[in-house]
């Protein structure tokens, strides 16, 4: 291993070992106020430095899981500066998973006629990294308007096929289906491109199983939810990053039942994770699995790709914590509750 590989796996696995403890969450969800929450993460945590200009008393969700975003993003972003293979790539990703994300959030807003909120909880960071028209697009009142914030991107070519209906709604699932195909694809590109052996096949593996999970996942939303038929729900996964036989798929799809989905997807390989990693509800499923594997890759990995990534998932689950646990807090969930929405 190069002494900048070493640098790469050292690195990372020293910010890792800085995440919030079990000790930590006690004590955060033992708090009674969010204020006192706040207290404890600027004092106790490393992300004192993120918090240091926020108010205690006056704590806006949007504007701290904004402040939390760029200081994760920059985490990762020091740990692509080192050399590596595939380094700019996942910085690329990183980017591109948020572009995709905002551009979801906007649609979504669009179709309730509520785009005014979209600017309030933009991460502000992404400005500098983004080809995307940020003033443009938050101030975008229709389709044709957020198409043209798109134009220099990717993404136009992308959407410019979907349309409103005749009640002016857009069909947002299909179009946030397209969009995380789009980026995954690339992601995929880059690791059969720029990995080989060992790193590729890890690579490989994490994101297909995270993938097959959000598959699972999506079935048991799109059924439970929207009632819709096997083709229309078929239509929606993403299946050429999967590694579920097309066969067990189509069983899901065409399953009477979530729990006849859950029986399916038990009798694969990777399904059999469902019964080891404890949970509460569906949703939490798909997270925790990713949890589980990112946390085996930092700490076993010997391929620092394979750990940079698992580290950034990692910190996604990590901040997701520190929301909800806000949020718990907030409206005075008890702390079995707020443990149990936490992923560790």
């Amino acid at each position: 291993m190069s002494d900048t590989s070493f640098a790469v796996l050292a690195k990372a696995r020293a910010k890792y070992g800085k995440f919030l403890s079990d000790r930590d969450y006690a004590s955060l969800t033992a708090c009674q106020s969010v204020a006192e929450v706040m207290v404890y993460l600027k004092s106790h945590t490393h992300y004192a430095s993120a918090l240091a200009e926020v108010n205690d008393r006056d704590v806006h969700r949007g504007r701290l899981e904004q402040l939390l975003r760029q200081y994760l993003f920059d985490e990762f972003d020091s740990l692509c500066r080192y050399d590596s293979s595939i380094s700019a790539g996942f910085s690329r990703y990183v980017v591109e998973k948020t572009e995709v994300d905002q551009i979801v959030r906007f649609l979504v807003l669009l179709n309730a006629n509520a785009t005014d909120k979209f600017i309030f909880q933009f991460p502000a960071f992404l400005s500098k990294h983004t080809e995307i028209n940020v003033n443009a697009l938050a101030n975008a009142r229709d389709y044709s308007e957020f198409l043209a914030a798109l134009s220099s991107t990717s993404y136009y070519e992308l959407l410019k096929v979907y349309k409103p209906d005749a009640k002016g709604r857009l069909p947002v699932s299909d179009m946030e289906n397209a969009l995380y195909a789009h980026i995954l694809r690339h992601m995929m590109e880059i690791i059969r491109t720029k990995t080989k052996g060992s790193e590729q096949q890890e690579l490989l593996t994490m994101f297909r199983t995270i993938n097959d999970y959000s598959i699972f996942s999506r079935i048991l939303r799109l059924k439970k939810y929207y009632h819709l038929p096997p083709d229309i729900i078929r239509a929606n996964m993403l299946t050429e990053f999967s590694s579920l036989n097309p066969k067990i798929v189509d069983k899901m799809c065409e399953a009477e039942s979530s729990g006849e989905v859950f029986r399916i997807m038990q009798s694969t390989g990777c399904g059999r994770l469902i019964g080891k990693i404890g949970y509460k509800h569906a949703s939490d499923i798909t997270p925790r699995v990713q949890y589980r594997l990112a946390k085996k890759n930092i700490h076993f990995s010997n391929n620092p790709s394979v750990v940079m990534i698992s580290f950034m998932l990692l910190s996604e689950t990590e901040l997701m914590n520190v929301i909800s646990l806000i949020e718990g807090v907030r409206y005075q969930h008890d702390p079995k509750t707020i443990q149990s929405m936490i992923i560790h």
